[in-house]
């Protein structure tokens, strides 16, 4: 898989999780894949100060990305 087929394939699990977000007054953005595997996003709004961020990005984000391409390894949310 090209590294623009997988940034798609990451931008259509995002789009895929984003009404979750948004439901809850928060969003999410791509801010880099990392030598193909290693996705790394920035929570948004209200996910920002939100108790329960790091399992949203675990239970939901990781897993709906995962889905869309396998072969990523871990996401990771920065500030």
């Amino acid at each position: 898989m090209t590294i623009e087929e997988l940034t798609t394939n990451v931008q259509n699990a995002l789009e895929e999780i984003r009404p979750f977000l948004n439901s809850d007054g928060g969003d999410i953005e791509l801010v880099s894949i990392e030598d193909g595997k290693h996705v790394v996003v920035r929570l948004q709004g209200a996910c920002t100060s939100c108790s329960v961020n790091q399992m949203t990005l675990r239970a939901g984000v990781e897993t709906t990305i995962k889905k869309f391409a396998p072969q990523i390894e871990t996401v990771v949310n920065v500030a």
